[in-house]
């Protein structure tokens, strides 16, 4: 029950708002009432026709708002009642407050208890008085409005004031086509905790507008989505979706027409009269904008008909309309409207590769999978000479589950490499343009990189499908095919032929002990057959004459005579039909024992899960082991004796001269086969430094089929872990458990022996290389617990280094990688004396290796500041600057004497500039070479041990902008970015964030695909930036640039986080919406090792395994790491299942089940 005030409230006394108001004050008391209240509503000079129109422009003049109320004599006691100025702008128009309520107090008397049947009745009541007053609030347009309003704010009105107070809001706002004056606009809050309840009510709420397309009407709303406020109700939203409510956008005019290079138009474009910063406001509905858009892609794409942007951005514009078309039929006309821009944009550009990329996309979204390969196929018989359209219709043949078979895919990769090699060949035999080959960046050598790149993608398919002994061949008989060949000039055909009589009569291939090369031992080879040759002609020569008639029979009768006696010998070759019954019974019965019947069908299914995962685990073992191909002519396989199960595994291994002859090929350039021998290093695990750009499709590809994560990569996601986190040691396990499990070498035998074995014949095609210099001296440091031979890894890289020394005293370089490694086992002692020899015979050298002698000292200096660092010496840094300075001053090197005078200072500083500056001037013709870098470098570290940091950094700054843009890419530029990047992290103590955060983010959008692009920015953005910002960075570079290399550094991020489980789960679904990352590897086999080890959730992890299997079907370890982690989730039937499946797709299978089931029963 609700109390009455005593007082009834005063009528509401409002300025005039217009003829015909019904709440307007029509009596003198009112306006007098009005003109004497404390806070009037008009001056006190206007004019009793208040009611005219004009007045209502001079609704905001009212001296309440300058009125100063501090001006009134008003005693302490009665200043409560005076209100405070504020509260008359809150509402003008309003009458005096009335006084307050005043309510008596009732004489209580008990009540009798109300029944349930009250109670309910009177909830009830209560539910029905709300949803009416709900009902009449949101359907009537005056029902939120204060009693006596009609002054609105429209286009019409016009206002005294810009502004105006108020505290009242209304959640209405802006949804009757105006504003109210004395309104402003309310909104709910939403939090957005990262709770597990709210993924469930956005889920409601887009099922609620998830069907409002441009299309939609507000008619076709029921009564309940009618209902509801301003900002979040469905009734205003299908409003504003309609296609044809204007907006009013903001464009920016854009006076840099896309025009050619080499046209530079006459006339000067004027500037903009009213609007300096070239922006107009257009007012616009959806329709509009795409006939607006549209007419300006037609006028460019007919004035620039061969600007691949312009047809793209045109193609992309066309899939912006498609995303808001809720009907399928509209989608799929959209969809053949861009096929038809496409089309003509390549019938236009027929070489260009993007736009027959984006064209063939756009297939497959219309048509079929077989189709769309057909459409695939007509393509590359016109363009067989483009590598990237190969690697796309490989990996989309790759990925297709229902097509795939390893046979169907290994003949699309040997039509790939036959085409492309068919290519190379008719550009060699261009004389022309083959003599022409001094640009560094030719057709011919991009299309040899292009070649080898998918020669390697080759082998990484034959080793993830489980066929790691092909992949091992392929790559020894291409190398040995392309760098080995002898120097003849052959055809193709004989060449091989002549390949052929060194693959089958079993000489050594490369990495194998004793391996020459395939002209080595050809020569070898002829020179033995000639030897042979001279001996038996002596021999026939000494003996001569006729030695008389013999029979035949006799001679045949003596030999089986001869044989028959070893019959009886226990290693010859047993009868079945001989067999010991009871052994025979005994056979049977335990196989009976296994529930396996030899005379009836058996229906095989394992009855413990446990034994598949003992599968897998010996699968995965034995594919470790098994990796080398072994020769034909093996003795053990052509025994007399019967092959055995054994034997019969071991002839599997054997890869015939017929598996591999479609994919070979001849390489003339110099940077396709040091490609090659690189990627080799790198398939099996060496350490090798980086031989290519990030930005590179060999870098790029070699990222994206990683099933594991690699050591460079694993380096930098430590250093990150343990910055984030140092004391959290649950959280060092989840990344052990997510990534370190996936390291593999240490499980393959012989990997170094054989790295070294195959990098030490490198060595004599690319002689003083220092990468593989610096790659055979450390790969026996990686594995050498294995060799039995080697005592430790010092000792092994020391024993080699002497003995390739001994080969070649005059490789300086050699000497520089001798000593670091020496500075790496502690003895830095031999390293300075080691360094100090080199430089000191240095200027003897010939011109080549003075060449790079600025290497040389840059790696001294290099180890100076790393043993400063160490052990905190400041003799090495003066060391460092004595290095520095002969290198600066071009002076004979001469040993640190423990002094360092300013003057070699002072020559050294101007030495280095004149050198730059020099160098500088070669960058635009020659390009950026690493003895460059090298002297950039040094110059930096010299600037910064003698003038500071920021001179040092300044040295590499004016570098980069005297460098042409078009070396952004190479190798050279970014080892120098790095170096940068280096330096800043270094002095981050004494540089602000607002200088160092724009550089780490250039280089990120730079090198999008270097690991150490990302540890800098997490290093940098964990000491000074917040959590939250730091994701929506990473967010913005991966949605752009999206790489395998950006995730694992988001989950690196996110897994020493607590409360990350939702973040992790989209970063995962984000990067499988990417196609290219969907292809990878690595990212299922985090996922599902994240949903099985680290959130423990089994339905997920079985769910993310079968999108794995289905989306990456050629991964053996992916099948494997089903079996591995969900043998408890799913059933016997489905492991099976998934076996035979992969029989059907070909993957090679090691192990049969029943070899587990036998193993079992024998320890039973």
């Amino acid at each position: 029950m609700e109390p009455s005030p005593e007082i009834p409230p005063p009528p509401p006394a409002f300025a005039a708002g217009g003829e015909g108001d019904p709440h307007a004050p029509t009596t003198a008391a009112a306006r007098s009432s009005s003109s004497s209240s404390l806070f009037p509503l008009f001056p006190l000079s206007a004019p009793e026709e208040s009611s005219a129109p004009a007045a209502g422009s001079q609704w905001l003049s009212n001296p309440s708002f300058s009125f100063d109320a501090s001006s009134l004599n008003i005693p302490a006691t009665a200043s409560s009642s005076v209100p405070p100025p504020l509260s008359a702008s809150s509402d003008e128009e309003e009458a005096p407050r009335p006084a307050p309520a005043k309510y008596d107090l009732l004489p209580y008397s008990p009540s009798p208890p109300a029944s349930d049947e009250e109670r309910r009745d009177r909830r009830k009541d209560r539910k029905r008085r709300k949803r009416r007053r709900e009902k009449e609030r949101y359907n009537s347009a005056e029902a939120s409005r204060k009693p006596g309003v009609r002054a609105w704010a429209g286009s019409e009105t016009k206002l005294a004031k810009d502004y105006y107070f108020d505290a009242k809001g209304d959640q209405d706002n802006l949804a009757f086509g105006s504003i109210y004056r004395m309104d402003i606009a309310r909104y709910k809050s939403q939090n957005m905790p990262e709770a597990r309840g709210l993924k469930r009510l956005l889920f409601h709420n887009l099922g609620v507008s998830v069907h409002m397309g441009h299309e939609s009407d507000l008619d076709g709303l029921n009564s309940k989505a009618r209902a509801g406020g301003r900002y979040y109700s469905a009734k205003y939203a299908v409003v504003e979706r309609n296609k044809g409510f204007k907006h009013l956008k903001v464009l920016k005019k854009d006076n840099s027409a896309i025009l050619p290079e080499d046209f530079i138009p006459l006339g000067i474009p004027s500037l903009p009269e009213n609007n300096t910063t070239g922006e107009q406001e257009l007012e616009e509905s959806w329709e509009d904008e795409i006939l607006r858009r549209t007419r300006e892609f037609n006028k460019m794409s007919r004035e620039f008909p061969h600007n691949e942007k312009i047809w793209l951005d045109f193609a992309r514009f066309q899939d912006k309309v498609a995303s808001t078309q809720p009907q399928k039929a509209a989608r799929l006309q959209t969809t053949e409207r861009k096929i038809s821009i496409l089309e003509k944009a390549v019938e236009l550009n027929p070489d260009n590769e993007e736009l027959l990329l984006y064209l063939l996309k756009a297939y497959g979204e219309r048509d079929s999978t077989q189709n769309l390969l057909d459409k695939w196929e007509q393509i590359l018989m016109k363009h067989p000479d483009s590598c990237k359209l190969w690697k796309q219709y490989l990996l989309l043949c790759q990925g297709e589950f229902s097509r795939f078979k390893v046979s169907d895919l290994r003949k699309s990769y040997a039509y790939a490499v036959q085409a492309l090699s068919a290519a190379c060949t008719k550009l060699c035999r261009q004389d022309t343009q083959y003599d022409r080959l001094e640009p560094k960046y030719s057709s011919l050598i991009h299309l040899e990189l292009g070649l080898v790149d998918i020669f390697v993608n080759l082998c990484r398919f034959e080793w993830h499908t489980g066929h790691r002994e092909l992949a091992t061949a392929l790559f020894q008989a291409q190398i040995e095919f392309s760098l080995f060949s002898p120097p003849l000039h052959l055809t193709t055909s004989s060449k091989q032929r002549l390949f052929e009589h060194f693959w089958n009569n079993g000489g050594a291939r490369i990495g194998e002990d004793g391996a020459l090369g395939w002209s080595r031992w050809l020569a070898k080879d002829e020179e033995s057959r000639q030897n042979i040759d001279i001996q038996e002609n002596t021999q026939e020569t000494e003996r001569g004459g006729w030695s008389g008639w013999f029979d035949p029979s006799l001679r045949t009768n003596s030999e089986t005579s001869k044989v028959e006696p070893s019959t009886s010998d226990g290693n010859d070759a047993e009868n079945p039909d001989d067999e010991d019954p009871s052994a025979q019974e005994d056979v049977e019965s335990l196989l009976k024992k296994l529930g396996i019947d030899g005379d009836a069908d058996y229906n095989s299914e394992v009855k413990d899960p446990k034994t598949w995962n003992r599968w897998s685990f010996m699968e995965l073992s034995r594919d470790n082991e098994q990796w080398m191909p072994l020769h034909e002519k093996l003795g053990s396989l052509y025994s007399d004796d019967a092959p055995t199960g054994e034997d019969n595994d071991q002839l599997s291994r054997v890869i015939l001269f017929e598996d591999i002859t479609e994919f070979l090929f001849s390489l003339s350039s110099e940077e396709a086969r040091f490609s090659l021998i690189c990627q080799f290093i790198d398939f099996y695990g060496g350490k090798i430094s980086r031989w290519t750009s990030t930005n590179s499709s060999s870098w790029i590809d070699r990222n994206l089929s990683l099933e594991m994560i690699t050591d460079d990569i694993q380096e930098d996601l430590s250093t990150v872990s343990n910055l984030i986190d140092k004391n959290q040691t649950s959280v060092h396990n989840k990344m052990v458990s997510l990534l370190g499990t996936m390291h593999e070498f240490s499980q393959r035998p012989g990997t170094a022996k054989f790295l070294k074995n195959a990098i030490l014949l490198f060595l004599d095609v690319f002689p003083r290389n220092h990468i593989l210099e610096e790659a055979v001296l450390v790969t026996p440091q990686i594995h050498t617990a294995q060799e039995k031979y080697l005592a430790t890894p010092a000792t092994a890289s020391r024993a080699l280094a002497k003995n390739l020394l001994k080969k070649d005293r005059q490789d300086l370089l050699l000497c520089g990688i001798y000593g670091r490694i020496e500075a790496m086992n502690g003895d830095f002692v031999k390293a300075r004396h080691i360094f100090d020899l080199a430089l000191s015979t240095s200027q003897g050298a010939s011109e080549d290796l003075r060449k790079k002698v600025p290497i040389l000292y840059f790696w001294y200096a290099e180890m100076e500041l790393a043993i400063y660092a160490s052990r905190n010496n400041s003799d090495s840094v003066d060391r460092a600057i004595h290095v520095l300075s002969c290198l600066g001053d071009k002076a004979k090197y001469a040993s640190f004497d423990g002094s360092i005078s300013r003057p070699q200072v002072l020559k050294a500083r101007q030495g280095f500039k004149e050198q730059i500056r020099s160098l500088r001037s070669s960058f635009a013709s020659d390009g950026m070479k690493e003895e460059s870098v090298a002297l950039i470098c040094s110059a930096s570290l010299f600037e910064s041990m003698t003038s500071g940091f920021a001179s040092g950094l300044e040295v590499i700054e004016e570098t980069f902008y005297m460098t042409p843009s078009e070396n952004n890419h190479s190798l050279e530029f970014e080892e120098l970015w790095m170096h940068y990047i280096k330096q800043l992290q270094k002095n981050l103590n004494q540089l602000s964030l607002s200088r160092v955060w724009p550089k780490i983010s250039q280089g990120i959008q730079t090198y999008p695909y270097n690991p150490k692009s990302y540890a800098a920015m997490l290093t940098l953005g964990c000491l000074y930036s917040v959590s939250n910002n730091l994701r929506l960075t990473l967010d913005k570079f991966n949605q752009r640039d999206p790489s395998i290399i950006g995730l694992l550094f988001a989950l690196s991020f996110e897994l020493c986080k607590a409360g990350s489980d939702n973040r992790i789960h989209n970063l995962f679904e984000r990067a499988l919406t990417d196609d290219k990352l969907q292809k990878s590897v690595l990212l299922w086999r985090c996922y599902l090792a994240y949903e099985a080890e680290i959130a423990c959730n089994a339905s997920a992890a079985r769910r993310v395994f079968f999108r794995a299997i289905h989306a990456c079907p050629w991964s053996k370890r992916l099948w494997l790491d089903g079996f591995e982690k969900l043998s408890s989730i799913l059933t016997l039937k489905e492991l099976s299942d998934l076996q035979e499946v992969m029989r059907d797709k070909e993957l090679h299978i090691r192990t049969d089940i029943y070899e587990i089931l036998l193993q079992d029963e024998t320890d039973t």
